[in-house]
């Protein structure tokens, strides 16, 4: 399909109409636009609430030139919605925004224009500031970028293949020729759901877009404030979190690794993972009761090191894999 549009604005939510109002207003605000042809794709991932509501109330007094379209995608997951946005999207680049991300003014401006800038670039973040709804504990900084906080500095930023670190997916942009050559139809990871707590499906997806040779950078003029709830600062939400980015693991580390030789690179993690754990124990000890964020830490090791046992026995490795 040929590109008609030069951005899509993509919104995956699910049970959305208490966020999407706040996103939708700053989209409506967006500025230096003017010589841009872009839109606003809302995909519903199987929402129980009113925000199929919500983006109709929008659409019927929508008063601007870029279209504000709704779409609905019943598998539950993540990647499922990004893939069904990719296929609605009429852009050149899609721009992913979750739901509690709030862009600055300039932000679909500036997204474009990093785009245009750098051709070899298939994906690139934005710079993501937290928007606390409490103040965190004090050592919170050592697991915040799991929830997507980004602060790199002020300075574009090559995510190179062998540090192994890549950007969140919120405020994530993707070229959508990089998207359509390089992530396979059907993914492991499809993002956590009823009964899944696999997530980073969207490390999946840029690693095989980094695999491909498209580069991935890190752009601060993106600026973006994610609204993060008390609740995402408890042990009955971050423990399950950070199991699931654990046992999801095993998918991430091997995207870029020949078959042949993931069985020796599988067993140098895994020593790695025990390495991790045992000085952790040590470090710890009684404290991992009273500290969330060592708690957090422990469970994502632990987990890393189970990960292929996890995935291998629940059938997600199989090649016939849906």
């Amino acid at each position: 399909m040929t590109e008609s549009l030069d951005f899509t604005v993509a919104i995956p939510t699910y049970n959305g109409e208490s966020r999407l109002p706040e996103l939708l207003e700053r989209l409506q605000n967006q500025i230096h636009t003017e010589k841009l042809t872009w839109e606003i794709i809302v995909v519903d991932n199987n929402s129980t609430d009113q925000t199929a509501k919500v983006v109709q109330t929008y659409q019927k007094n929508w008063q601007c030139s870029y279209p504000l379209k709704y779409c609905f995608e019943a598998r539950q997951g993540a990647a499922y919605a990004r893939k069904r946005a990719v296929e609605e999207a009429k852009g050149k680049f899609i721009g992913f925004l979750d739901d509690d991300n709030y862009p600055i003014s300039t932000w679909v401006a500036a997204a474009y224009a990093f785009g245009q800038k750098y051709p070899k670039v298939g994906a690139y973040g934005s710079q993501i500031h937290p928007k606390w709804e409490v103040e965190p504990p004090e050592n919170f900084q050592r697991i915040a970028p799991f929830l997507a906080i980004t602060e790199r500095g002020n300075l574009p930023l090559l995510y190179e293949p062998a540090k192994k670190l890549l950007p969140p997916s919120a405020g994530l942009v993707i070229r959508r020729q990089a998207w359509l050559e390089s992530v396979p139809n059907k993914s492991i990871l499809t993002g956590r759901a009823n009964g899944n707590m696999l997530t980073s499906e969207d490390l999946e997806m840029l690693s095989y877009i980094q695999k491909s040779g498209w580069e991935i950078w890190y752009n601060p003029e993106m600026e973006i404030y994610h609204k993060i709830p008390s609740s995402r600062l408890r042990k009955d939400y971050l423990i399950p979190f950070f199991r699931g980015i654990g046992l999801s693991r095993y998918v991430t580390r091997m995207v870029n690794i020949k078959p042949g030789y993931r069985p020796v690179i599988c067993l140098a993690y895994m020593i790695n993972d025990i390495r991790k754990i045992t000085f952790h124990l040590v470090k710890y000890q009684i404290k991992l009761k009273s500290d969330l964020v060592a708690a957090c830490e422990m469970q994502l090791f632990v987990s890393s090191l189970i990960s292929p046992f996890y995935l291998w026995k629940n059938g997600y490795l199989k090649t016939n894999n849906k």
